[in-house]
Protein backbone atom coordinates (compact mmCIF):
# COMPACT_ATOMS: atom_id res chain seq x y z
CA UNK A 1 0.00 0.00 0.00
CA UNK A 2 3.00 2.32 0.91
CA UNK A 3 4.77 1.54 -2.36
CA UNK A 4 1.41 2.53 -4.36
CA UNK A 5 1.14 5.60 -2.36
CA UNK A 6 4.50 6.70 -3.23
CA UNK A 7 3.97 6.10 -6.79
CA UNK A 8 0.56 7.82 -7.14
CA UNK A 9 2.25 10.82 -5.16
CA UNK A 10 5.53 10.45 -7.71
CA UNK A 11 2.79 10.43 -10.57
CA UNK A 12 0.83 13.71 -8.74
CA UNK A 13 3.90 15.64 -8.67
CA UNK A 14 5.03 14.72 -12.13
CA UNK A 15 1.64 16.00 -13.79
CA UNK A 16 1.83 19.20 -11.35
CA UNK A 17 5.17 19.96 -12.14
CA UNK A 18 4.24 19.33 -15.91
CA UNK A 19 1.13 21.69 -15.47
CA UNK A 20 3.24 24.21 -14.03
CA UNK A 21 6.07 24.29 -16.85
CA UNK A 22 3.16 24.44 -19.47
CA UNK A 23 1.73 27.39 -17.80
CA UNK A 24 5.30 28.88 -17.42
CA UNK A 25 6.06 28.72 -21.11
CA UNK A 26 2.57 30.15 -21.70
CA UNK A 27 3.39 32.88 -19.56
CA UNK A 28 6.75 33.68 -21.38
CA UNK A 29 5.11 33.70 -24.45
CA UNK A 30 2.23 36.40 -23.70
CA UNK A 31 5.78 38.64 -22.28
CA UNK A 32 7.76 37.79 -25.30
CA UNK A 33 4.71 39.20 -27.43
CA UNK A 34 3.74 41.82 -24.83
CA UNK A 35 7.69 42.94 -25.58
CA UNK A 36 7.87 42.60 -28.99
CA UNK A 37 4.80 44.51 -30.14
CA UNK A 38 5.83 47.32 -27.68
CA UNK A 39 8.69 48.61 -30.30
CA UNK A 40 5.60 49.21 -32.76
CA UNK A 41 3.93 51.38 -29.79
CA UNK A 42 7.22 53.56 -28.79
CA UNK A 43 7.44 56.60 -30.92
CA UNK A 44 11.22 56.20 -30.11
CA UNK A 45 11.63 53.04 -31.03
CA UNK A 46 14.30 51.69 -33.14
CA UNK A 47 12.57 48.84 -35.10
CA UNK A 48 9.61 49.36 -37.41
CA UNK A 49 7.00 45.82 -38.34
CA UNK A 50 9.64 44.55 -40.27
CA UNK A 51 12.87 45.39 -38.13
CA UNK A 52 10.80 43.18 -35.06
CA UNK A 53 11.17 39.91 -37.40
CA UNK A 54 14.91 39.74 -36.47
CA UNK A 55 14.44 39.88 -32.41
CA UNK A 56 16.28 36.87 -31.33
CA UNK A 57 15.63 34.91 -28.04
CA UNK A 58 16.85 31.79 -26.24
CA UNK A 59 14.66 28.88 -25.81
CA UNK A 60 13.20 29.56 -22.41
CA UNK A 61 14.36 27.11 -19.45
CA UNK A 62 12.78 26.88 -15.85
CA UNK A 63 16.71 26.74 -14.77
CA UNK A 64 16.86 30.36 -15.02
CA UNK A 65 14.23 31.63 -12.92
CA UNK A 66 15.90 31.69 -9.68
CA UNK A 67 14.55 32.52 -6.09
CA UNK A 68 17.10 35.17 -4.74
CA UNK A 69 17.08 36.87 -1.28
CA UNK A 70 16.80 40.68 -1.18
CA UNK A 71 17.84 43.01 1.16
CA UNK A 72 17.30 46.59 0.88
CA UNK A 73 20.05 49.65 0.53
CA UNK A 74 19.79 51.84 3.45
CA UNK A 75 22.67 54.07 1.06
CA UNK A 76 20.49 56.65 -0.21
CA UNK A 77 23.08 58.28 -1.78
CA UNK A 78 23.30 58.82 -6.16
CA UNK A 79 25.20 56.36 -7.87
CA UNK A 80 26.04 58.05 -11.31
CA UNK A 81 25.83 55.20 -14.08
CA UNK A 82 27.32 56.41 -17.90
CA UNK A 83 25.53 55.67 -20.82
CA UNK A 84 26.69 54.53 -24.20
CA UNK A 85 27.05 57.66 -25.27
CA UNK A 86 29.21 59.53 -22.42
CA UNK A 87 26.13 60.65 -20.43
CA UNK A 88 25.92 60.13 -16.92
CA UNK A 89 22.47 59.10 -15.20
CA UNK A 90 21.64 59.35 -11.71
CA UNK A 91 20.26 56.03 -10.03
CA UNK A 92 20.52 55.42 -6.12
CA UNK A 93 20.88 51.35 -5.25
CA UNK A 94 17.81 50.09 -4.25
CA UNK A 95 18.73 46.89 -2.71
CA UNK A 96 20.57 43.78 -3.46
CA UNK A 97 19.69 40.06 -4.89
CA UNK A 98 21.73 37.46 -3.53
CA UNK A 99 21.20 33.88 -5.51
CA UNK A 100 22.65 31.02 -6.35
CA UNK A 101 23.25 29.92 -10.32
CA UNK A 102 25.60 26.87 -11.38
CA UNK A 103 26.12 25.98 -7.91
CA UNK A 104 27.57 29.73 -7.25
CA UNK A 105 26.41 31.85 -4.94
CA UNK A 106 25.98 35.56 -7.20
CA UNK A 107 24.88 39.20 -6.27
CA UNK A 108 23.10 41.59 -8.29
CA UNK A 109 22.35 45.23 -7.80
CA UNK A 110 19.19 46.41 -8.16
CA UNK A 111 18.81 50.44 -9.22
CA UNK A 112 16.21 53.14 -9.45
CA UNK A 113 16.18 56.02 -11.32
CA UNK A 114 15.64 59.02 -10.27
CA UNK A 115 14.12 60.27 -13.24
CA UNK A 116 11.81 58.24 -13.64
CA UNK A 117 10.85 58.37 -9.67
CA UNK A 118 9.17 61.45 -10.13
CA UNK A 119 6.76 59.97 -12.51
CA UNK A 120 3.66 58.39 -11.32
CA UNK A 121 3.30 55.72 -12.91
CA UNK A 122 7.07 54.43 -12.62
CA UNK A 123 7.61 55.78 -9.44
CA UNK A 124 8.02 51.79 -8.21
CA UNK A 125 9.79 51.02 -11.26
CA UNK A 126 13.62 49.40 -10.62
CA UNK A 127 16.10 47.29 -13.13
CA UNK A 128 19.07 45.01 -12.78
CA UNK A 129 21.20 45.99 -15.95
CA UNK A 130 24.34 43.40 -15.86
CA UNK A 131 26.71 41.63 -17.91
CA UNK A 132 27.70 37.98 -18.43
CA UNK A 133 29.91 35.55 -20.60
CA UNK A 134 27.82 35.54 -23.38
CA UNK A 135 28.37 39.09 -24.28
CA UNK A 136 29.48 40.38 -28.05
CA UNK A 137 29.20 36.60 -28.96
CA UNK A 138 25.44 35.70 -28.47
CA UNK A 139 23.87 38.54 -26.81
CA UNK A 140 24.41 42.51 -27.14
CA UNK A 141 28.08 43.54 -25.73
CA UNK A 142 26.62 46.26 -23.89
CA UNK A 143 24.80 44.25 -21.66
CA UNK A 144 20.76 43.15 -21.03
CA UNK A 145 18.37 44.75 -18.46
CA UNK A 146 15.59 43.20 -15.93
CA UNK A 147 12.71 45.23 -15.17
CA UNK A 148 10.78 45.05 -12.04
CA UNK A 149 8.44 46.79 -9.67
CA UNK A 150 8.54 46.99 -5.77
CA UNK A 151 5.83 44.49 -5.37
CA UNK A 152 7.73 41.53 -7.22
CA UNK A 153 9.92 41.67 -3.60
CA UNK A 154 7.55 40.22 -0.99
CA UNK A 155 9.24 39.26 2.50
CA UNK A 156 12.69 39.96 1.05
CA UNK A 157 12.30 37.21 -0.92
CA UNK A 158 12.74 38.43 -5.25
CA UNK A 159 12.25 35.84 -8.23
CA UNK A 160 14.46 37.09 -11.18
CA UNK A 161 13.46 35.09 -14.27
CA UNK A 162 16.31 35.89 -16.65
CA UNK A 163 14.42 34.58 -19.86
CA UNK A 164 13.05 37.89 -19.71
CA UNK A 165 16.08 39.93 -19.81
CA UNK A 166 16.44 41.97 -23.10
CA UNK A 167 18.46 44.50 -24.46
CA UNK A 168 18.51 48.20 -24.63
CA UNK A 169 17.92 50.39 -27.42
CA UNK A 170 21.83 50.68 -28.12
CA UNK A 171 21.61 47.13 -29.65
CA UNK A 172 19.21 48.23 -32.68
CA UNK A 173 20.49 51.61 -33.71
CA UNK A 174 23.05 54.49 -32.49
CA UNK A 175 21.86 57.64 -30.97
CA UNK A 176 20.15 56.30 -28.02
CA UNK A 177 21.51 56.66 -24.32
CA UNK A 178 21.59 53.37 -23.32
CA UNK A 179 22.72 52.49 -18.81
CA UNK A 180 26.24 50.72 -18.84
CA UNK A 181 26.12 48.03 -15.98
CA UNK A 182 28.37 48.56 -13.46
CA UNK A 183 31.23 45.98 -12.82
CA UNK A 184 29.46 44.56 -9.79
CA UNK A 185 26.35 43.51 -11.64
CA UNK A 186 28.74 41.01 -13.86
CA UNK A 187 27.62 37.62 -13.59
CA UNK A 188 30.60 34.73 -14.45
CA UNK A 189 28.30 32.36 -15.91
CA UNK A 190 27.12 32.40 -19.60
CA UNK A 191 23.30 33.64 -18.94
CA UNK A 192 21.96 31.83 -22.10
CA UNK A 193 18.16 33.03 -21.25
CA UNK A 194 16.21 36.07 -22.83
CA UNK A 195 17.43 37.97 -25.90
CA UNK A 196 19.92 37.26 -27.72
CA UNK A 197 22.14 39.12 -30.43
CA UNK A 198 19.82 41.45 -32.74
CA UNK A 199 19.89 39.43 -36.12
CA UNK A 200 19.24 42.45 -38.50
CA UNK A 201 21.42 45.03 -39.62
CA UNK A 202 22.37 47.62 -37.15
CA UNK A 203 22.08 51.41 -38.98
CA UNK A 204 22.88 54.84 -37.39
CA UNK A 205 20.12 56.36 -35.67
Amino acid sequence: MDILFRQLLTGLILAVSSITGVAQQNDHDSWKQWYTEGFLEDENSPLDSAGITFLQFYPYDTAWVVEADFSYSSDGSVFIMPTSNGRQKEYVRYGTATFVLNGISMQLTVFQSLKLREIPEYADYVFIPFNDDTNGTETYGGGRYLDLRFADVEDHKLTIDFNRSYNPYCAYSDGYSCPVPPNENRLPVKVQAGEMLYGGMVPEH
